[in-house]
């Protein structure tokens, strides 16, 4: 999909996401992963925020989301938080960042719009500390067969009105790219996956 394109669905799905914050569904997988950020923290496709309650105080945040509406919806956010926060809207399959300077990086839910999701990987191999932690929370295909059959039917509306694949193996991108896979947990019928990794 053009990449101006996708933005603008991203863009017009803005107030839905915010609103998911006050309830938002997958709290506690969130709570579950994200509680062990630390240090200088990279999270990529930061959306509204909704990790927002799990980063304690003494964190440095690094939020990077190609959308413009998206952005400000988190910006305004993270002034109910005490960390220190800096916004940067770019795309994550093009932003550079120097070698080796983050702590955490977060992914939740953003693995289903790249173009290239290994390449992405791969690049928060670079942008990790040696010792570093690579967080994850993705979206993708089911271990339920009906279920999976699905998804794949479905993918190519999802990618035409919400600008994400329904059916992508997280496990396999996560096992192709540069990663070291620590742990890795499924819930909700397989299709949510929780991913502990580090450079």
């Amino acid at each position: 999909m053009e990449r101006k394109s996708l933005i603008k669905k991203f863009d017009k799905q803005a107030n839905k996401y915010n609103k998911r914050r006050k309830n938002d569904s997958a709290y506690r997988f969130r709570e579950r992963i994200f509680q062990d950020v630390e240090g200088k923290v990279l999270e990529v496709g930061i959306g509204s925020g909704l990790n927002f309650p799990f980063y304690n105080k003494d964190v440095e945040l690094t939020g990077v989301d190609f959308s413009g509406e998206m952005m400000k919806v988190a910006q305004l956010a993270a002034k109910e938080f005490p960390f220190k926060a800096t916004f940067i809207k770019e795309d994550v399959e093009s932003v550079k960042f120097n070698e080796s300077i983050f702590d955490t990086i977060v992914s939740s839910t953003t693995l289903c719009a790249y173009q290239n999701p290994v390449i992405v990987l791969n690049n928060f191999q670079k942008w990790c500390k040696p010792g570093g932690k690579i967080l994850m929370m993705e979206h993708g295909i089911s271990t339920n067969k009906p279920l999976s059959w699905l998804q794949k039917s479905l993918d190519p509306l999802a990618l035409k009105f919400v600008g994400c694949h329904q059916d992508r193996n997280i496990s396999e991108i996560v096992k192709k790219s540069s990663l070291q896979l620590i742990k890795e947990e499924r819930y909700m019928a397989g299709c949510l996956y929780l991913i502990w990794a580090k450079p």
